[in-house]
Order: structure tokens, then sequence, then C-alpha cells
């Protein structure tokens, strides 16, 4: 079954379960750079009426953001790919030193069946760089656990106060091939 019987039939796929849960959580404010592992999830934030999607020119904006947004009384989440993860880390300490929750959706590369080689260093060094600044991971290989998941990331964040990411793994997104096979 591809995606388009999936929706005809009204069986989303995990990106969807993955709106649904935002929106049961009260997600106010998206931040996101270019991503195609999450295109679909921005889509549907970008038409919804209660999310505000904001794109970012680097992954580490998103942090600040999600501090201000907190402190105005909004919950927030950021997606990225873990080519990114890098990019954050400076400012990853500020979840734990002014004390606000954070949650991360990141779409994984360097992982299983991964074809680009520039992706492997960051792609394996992700949950390691995440566990040494604080940050619970939670990781999802498969469809049916998505909902689950990252309805636990989002409680863990907001409910429990912390900074909190999700690795959607390459057995999820699918593996990327360019060219021929």
């Amino acid at each position: 079954m591809n995606a388009e019987t999936s929706d005809a039939l009204g069986n989303g796929d995990w990106r969807d379960d993955i709106f649904d849960v935002l929106q049961n959580h009260d997600i106010r404010q998206v931040y996101h750079v270019p991503d195609a592992g999450h295109s679909r999830l921005i889509e549907h934030c970008q038409r919804s009426n209660s999310i505000r999607t904001v794109p970012l020119t680097t992954e580490e904006e998103g942090i600040a953001l999600a501090a201000g947004a907190w402190l105005g009384g909004q919950r927030s989440v950021m997606l990225m790919q873990s080519s990114g993860v890098g990019n954050t880390i400076n400012l990853m300490g500020l979840t734990k030193t002014l004390r606000f929750p954070f949650l991360t959706l990141i779409t994984m590369r360097g992982d299983y069946g991964e074809f680009n080689s520039w992706q492997y260093p960051m792609g394996q060094g992700t949950p390691k760089v995440l566990e040494a600044m604080g940050v619970l991971l939670y990781s999802v290989d498969k469809a049916e656990d998505v909902r689950a998941t990252v309805d636990a990331a989002t409680r863990a964040a907001f409910n429990g106060g912390q900074a909190v990411a999700v690795l959607l793994r390459q057995k999820l997104i699918g593996i990327k091939t360019f060219g021929k096979k």
C-alpha cells in the first residue's frame, strides 16, 4: 500500500500521527529547517490555524525561540535532521541553565542503509552528543510506535520540564537513494 492509498483509506502515515500528538498537546510553534523527512509534517503545521511555523536559517535559532515561546506561555517543537544537531550544542546548554522544557524531533541520517558517507559522523554522534548535553532520548524505527513515542516525549518535556529528543530512525523514514540502483 502506498501513501496515496493509505490516505484514501483514512489511514495517514506516521507524520500524521505526530501532527495529531502536537495538536493534542497544544503545541503552538514549530521551528524547522528544510528536511524531506519532515516535509509532510511541516506542511500539516503550515496549514494549521493553531500552529505558527517558523523556518530557521540554522538549527540553534530554534532553541532560543523555544525558550522565548515557553516564557510567553506557549509550547513549541523543533524539527531537524541529525546533520543539524552539531549546530545546536552551544545553545542546548540553555535548556538546563534556564530550566525550560525543550522538544525536538530529529530525522536520522548516517543510520540504517545510509548511502552518503558524509552523513555517518554526525548520524553516529547524534545520540552521544545529545546525551552529553543532558537531553533525554527516545528512539523510534517502526511507524506503529511513533504516536506513543512522541506522546511520551512530549509529556516528558512539558510535564517533566526536560529537554527531550525523539530520534526518527532511517528504518522509519526510509532509506534515501539517488541515481540508479
